[in-house]
C-alpha cells in the first residue's frame, strides 16, 4: 500500500512522532496503521529505557486552571536541558498532562506510590466479593489480579488513558515525546485543587468538559 501524506498526518496526530519517523514506520508496515502505532510506541519505550539513567533536572512547572477557577493543577515535568524546556512541543505536552490531571483526577503518579495497605484492602474486598460467587480459588486469584490492575489503571496517572486520545496511556504519550524530542522526560509530581473540595455540591463531568476545551469546540 502506498503511504500518503494523509496517513502520515494521522499517525503524527495520534503518536506525536516526527514526520520522517511516521513515514518510515508506515512504509515498513506496508501502510498498516495499527501496526505502525504499535511500532512507534515500542520505539518510544526503548528510547525512554536507554535514557532512564540520565539526570533530568530541567523542565517546567505547568499550571492549568479550568472552569473559571474551579479546578487548578500544577505539574512538574522534567527534561535534560533548558533548550528542550523552551521547545513548544514539550510545553504543549506539559499542558496536555495538566489538562488530563484536571479531568481525570488521579490520586497517584505510578502504582509504586499506592500504599501497600490500600492495595491489600482492595484485594481482600475483591476476593470476598468473588468468593461469594462460588468460583474456584485459582479462578478467584486471576480475577482479583485483573481487577487490581484495573484499579491501578484508574488511579495511577501514568497508566490512565489519555483524555484526548483514550487509546494511548499517559506513559505511552510520554514515551512518544521522548522519541520525538530525544531527551529523557519524566513527570515528577503534581497537585490538583478543586474549589470547595470536600463540600457537597453538584456533580459535573469535568473529563468531558476538559476534552471539549482541548478540542476547541
Amino acid at each position: 500500500m502506498a503511504v500518503t501524506a494523509a496517513m502520515i498526518k494521522d499517525l503524527r496526530a495520534q503518536t506525536g512522532a516526527g514526520m520522517m519517523d511516521c513515514k518510515k514506520v508506515l512504509t515498513e508496515t506496508e501502510g498498516n496503521f495499527d501496526k505502525a502505532v504499535e511500532e512507534l510506541r515500542k520505539k518510544g519505550l526503548a528510547a525512554n529505557a536507554k535514557k532512564a539513567g540520565r539526570i533530568a533536572s530541567e523542565g517546567l512547572v505547568e499550571c492549568y486552571v479550568h472552569g473559571n477557577g474551579k479546578i487548578g493543577v500544577m505539574v512538574e515535568v522534567n527534561c535534560e536541558t533548558d533548550f528542550v524546556a523552551r521547545n513548544p512541543d514539550f510545553q504543549n505536552f506539559c499542558r496536555d498532562i495538566a489538562m488530563h490531571i484536571a479531568a481525570s483526577n488521579p490520586p497517584y503518579l505510578r502504582r509504586e506510590e499506592v500504599p501497600t495497605e490500600i492495595v491489600s484492602k482492595e484485594r481482600e474486598i475483591l476476593a470476598a466479593q468473588i468468593a461469594d460467587e462460588g468460583k474456584p480459588a485459582n479462578v478467584v486469584e486471576k480475577i482479583v489480579e485483573g481487577r487490581v490492575n484495573k484499579f491501578y489503571k484508574e488511579n495511577c496517572l501514568l497508566e490512565q488513558p489519555f483524555v484526548k486520545e483514550p487509546k494511548q496511556t499517559i506513559e505511552e504519550l510520554t514515551n512518544a515525546q521522548v522519541a520525538v524530542i530525544g531527551e529523557k522526560i519524566s513527570i515528577r509530581r503534581f497537585a490538583r485543587f478543586a474549589l470547595g473540595e470536600g463540600i457537597e455540591k453538584k456533580e459535573e463531568d469535568f473529563a468531558a468538559e476538559v476534552a471539549k476545551t482541548a478540542s476547541g469546540n
